[in-house]
């Protein structure tokens, strides 16, 4: 039986808000005033960023680049004119929304008024960067609507906890009692197990194939070994090993496949290469399901136009049939606290997202604690929050994107301080606490999964299995899920969503309907996927 641990408890969120105030009226006792030579500097994260990295003087490399988005999809013939003049250079490709301005330190820092310098960051990495945001010159104003930021490193993370709990087993989830929960099950035996249908993850680290042998061998499923893309991503540290097993408990038939994401994170256009990345995925795999557990930086640290070709390719991934799942987070909230990157003491600029999850185009995933029966049976869920360890379920409201239209009906479900009329996350949740979470193989040891980063994969799991079942009455894969899931969540034929409406993160609280700890709620699979159906008929 699976229950809530008793150490848990309701997040004081009134104690945190009180700390990061008086952290703040402390620190504004000492904070000199902004000097004219302050002007257009970036501040929050990036500035921690750059404070806790030592500065090695002005930019010494041979270029620097950015990104620049665009007012729409046509040739920016003034921008690369522009660029040209200034002995820069813009890239661009047909048909996109965004260009790359490049060129030589000297002349990127002439033409915007900015400074460039060269960094050593915490972990002794070298990069390229600017304190000050470049503004869009007058000249460009019929082009180009933002500039992003310089900057050549891409902090990044994996999603999990620091610690999987190797001495609760027992209370772990078998993949039977994983399908029970979200009411699958049915599906399952019915012979919906995701067959031709192919689940890619997304990775930092690497996997041993022994360990995926021996969960299969444990749990009576078909023996696999994912294809992996671009090379191993490194050394098996259970971040890979979680995901591939949860996904192949729930879509034990459906194709695995590993892309090393590796390479988005060393050099510059961090951003640019993840939407490089998601176009050869979509090309090589068009109409998988995607799932990532991996981050790429808060969303403080830059601006809209740095995520535009990562949209971008999400968009057309779509097209294809695509869904992608993103882990919400797992710092209860606070995303944009530095890690090994930067330290910073409580504050609000601490509460952020992370960057890609937060993409409207993206489905982001929160975390909850489970309680079942024996069998699995679902009772109840409560958002995911242990205090003790500043772990807890990810979610807030977007810095940097609009509210979507398929979220405009919710916003008043949100407290009034958070309803902001920006992008809100997570859209759906799954089990994420590790002492409620899904037994896997680790290091041929028997431990439970955990965070967010397990929920997302198994959502891409349960998808799998749903576009089995619509191409086999009719429907289509499903593509673009957030859409079809607020629409459902208006009003459908069948309850598709078990409402989280207890408990929280350092920030937020779950209540009725839609919040900002576990969105819409968790899956009745069943439910769901019949109500998918029946949208994707009559919208035809």
């Amino acid at each position: 039986m699976t229950t809530p641990p008793n150490r848990r408890v309701r997040p004081a969120r009134w104690l945190f808000v009180a700390v990061a105030a008086a952290a703040l009226l402390v620190t504004s006792d000492i904070r000199p005033s902004p000097s004219p030579d302050t002007a257009g500097r970036i501040d929050g994260p990036f500035a921690s960023l750059l404070a806790a990295s030592t500065d090695l003087g002005p930019a010494r490399g041979d270029h620097v680049q950015l990104t620049a988005a665009l007012r729409d999809r046509t040739r920016p013939v003034t921008l690369i004119e522009w660029a040209r003049a200034q002995g820069l250079s813009a890239r661009w490709r047909l048909g996109d929304n965004w260009a790359i301005i490049e060129g030589a330190p000297a002349a990127v820092s002439e033409s915007l008024d900015v400074e460039v310098h060269d960094y050593r960051g915490k972990r002794g990495q070298e990069f390229y960067a600017s304190p000050q945001q470049p503004r869009v010159p007058a000249a460009l104003a019929g082009d180009v609507t933002e500039l992003g930021r310089i900057l050549s490193y891409t902090p990044h993370r994996m999603s999990r906890p620091d610690n999987f709990p190797l001495d609760v087993p027992d209370r772990g989830l078998s993949p039977t009692d994983l399908l029970n929960t979200y009411n699958a099950d049915d599906l399952a035996r019915a012979g919906f197990t995701g067959k031709g249908q192919t689940i890619v993850i997304f990775a930092f680290d690497g996997f041993d194939q022994a360990d995926l042998d021996t969960f299969s061998t444990k749990y009576g499923l078909p023996q696999f070994t994912p294809e992996v893309v671009g090379g191993s991503p490194g050394k098996p540290r259970g971040e890979l090993t979680m995901d591939l097993e949860v996904a192949h408990a729930i879509a034990p038939d459906a194709t695995k496949v590993v892309v090393n994401a590796r390479p988005t994170v060393e050099g510059e256009g961090g951003y640019q290469r993840v939407g490089q990345m998601l176009e050869d995925t979509d090309r090589q795999f068009p109409g998988a399901v995607w799932s990532f557990s991996i981050g790429w930086g808060c969303d403080k640290l830059l601006t809209a136009a740095d995520l535009a070709p990562v949209r971008s390719a999400l968009a057309v991934a779509h097209e294809n049939g695509t869904s992608a799942f993103n882990a919400s987070g797992d710092l209860a909230g606070l995303e944009c606290k530095g890690g090994d990157d930067w330290d910073s003491p409580p504050g609000t600029q601490d509460i952020g997202l992370d960057s890609v999850a937060s993409l409207p185009e993206m489905t982001s995933v929160g975390g909850t604690t489970l309680s079942t029966d024996a069998d699995g049976g679902w009772l109840a869920e409560q958002a995911w929050f242990d205090v003790p360890l500043s772990q807890g379920t990810g979610g807030g409201v977007s810095t940097l994107f609009e509210v979507p239209p398929w979220q405009r009906g919710f916003t008043e479900q949100v407290a009034p301080e958070r309803n902001t009329g920006k992008r809100m996350t997570p859209d759906i949740s799954a089990v994420a606490d590790p002492f409620t979470g899904v037994k896997i193989v680790l290091n041929q040891q028997d431990v439970v999964g955990g965070g967010t980063s397990q929920s997302a994969p198994i959502w891409a799991g349960l998808a799998a299995v749903m576009n089995q079942y619509l191409l086999a009455n009719g429907g289509d894969l499903i593509g673009d899920f957030n859409p079809l899931l607020y629409r459902i969540a208006q009003g459908a034929q069948l309850p598709a969503f078990r409402d989280v409406t207890l408990g929280g993160n350092a920030v937020d609280t779950a209540g009725p309907g839609y919040d900002l700890v576990s969105g819409l709620g968790t899956p009745d699979v069943d439910n769901l996927v019949r109500n998918i159906l029946i949208l994707q008929k009559v919208t035809r």
